[in-house]
């Protein structure tokens, strides 16, 4: 795919999936703006960019509306990645997820809508809630939690992100599409907030146990970033799918228990898996699911995605980035 000339503005483009975002459609010709508060999102992750003559970024807030309108006035493509990251910073800082998601998301669909630009809103596969019907399909009800339990909130947020965006494609004709995330992993990725497979690696490489919450039969599909954002440029780039949603992810499906097997065995490490209540890890009241796993039929059908990293590539290519990174 030749993008040359395409103007793309990334949010959160400092973050783990936004920097992997910027580096590869500058690969491919494009010219990417990134805008970034830093509040999770590193600036080391825009380090290989920085000498580009087709890249810029600003440090600054998506609440910034004069910024923001003059950024959208200037690009073609708005890929909209700034949110909350992590299960425990969502229960730790409910005020701050729902208002940069909601909020946040309003700001850029607005400046879009007033030029018509085309948007890619990045939702998560949060909003299934605790639906049980899986695999999960872009067309499933939602399930969530009662309000009084803050584990929810990220969910009920983004899924009035996906509710917001496609009330601007049907009042406004705004050409976006949504992307449901399924953990997406790969170099970068922080286990500061939670994510499970490099705090699994950090812990590894460590000698340190690495900690199971439950009793670690709870399955989750990874897929590495480079298959996520293959198919985040896809769907920008075609104008068919304006108006719907799409999971993206791997329904390669693992346990929690049998992750952590792998990383120990791929990582050649000695650590102990110890597995932690759940009353141990997160506030009182938090609830977990047990399987999350995406039926990737539709984007097969529509983009011919096809995900190329198998499950010891990518716990491979994470022991990789921190062995060489000095984050082990």
């Amino acid at each position: 795919m030749d993008l040359t000339g395409k103007n793309v503005l990334i949010t959160g483009g400092a973050g783990f999936i936004g920097s992997h975002l910027a580096e590869r459609l500058i690969e491919l010709g494009a010219r990417v703006t990134v805008i970034d508060d830093l509040s999770t999102g590193s600036i080391r992750n825009l380090d290989r960019l920085k000498g580009y003559e087709r890249f810029s970024y600003r440090i600054d807030t998506i609440m910034n509306l004069p910024l923001i309108a003059e950024l959208v006035d200037r690009a073609d493509w708005v890929a909209h990645l700034a949110a909350v990251v992590g299960v425990q910073l969502v229960v730790q800082k409910p005020v701050r997820t729902i208002e940069t998601c909601v909020h946040g998301t309003e700001v850029i669909l607005n400046a879009a809508a007033k030029k018509g630009k085309r948007v890619l809103i990045a939702s998560s596969s949060e909003v299934y809630g605790k639906s049980e019907n899986t695999p999960f399909r872009e067309d499933d009800d939602m399930v969530f939690g009662p309000t009084t339990r803050g584990r929810w909130c990220y969910a009920c947020a983004k899924a009035i992100d996906e509710f917001l965006a496609l009330a601007y494609h049907k009042e406004n004709d705004l050409p976006v599409v949504i992307a449901r995330f399924f953990n997406t992993v790969g170099p970068r990725q922080t286990g500061q907030y939670g994510m499970v497979l490099p705090r699994f690696v950090s812990a590894a490489l460590a000698g340190k146990p690495i900690h199971v919450y439950g009793d670690g039969e709870q399955t989750r599909s990874l897929t590495h970033v480079s298959d996520t954002i293959r198919a985040v440029i896809d769907l920008m780039a075609n104008d068919s799918v304006s108006g719907e949603i799409f999971n993206i992810g791997n329904d390669e499906e693992v346990t929690i228990n049998e992750l952590a097997r792998r990383v120990v065995e791929l990582s050649g490490s000695k650590s102990e898996i110890q597995r932690v209540p759940y009353s141990q890890a997160y506030p009182e009241g938090f609830e977990d699911l047990r399987r999350r796993v995406p039926c990737i039929d539709k984007l097969r059908e529509r983009i011919g995605f096809q995900p190329r990293r198998d499950l010891s590539d990518i716990i491979k290519s994470v022991i990789d980035y921190q062995r060489e990174s000095g984050r082990a």
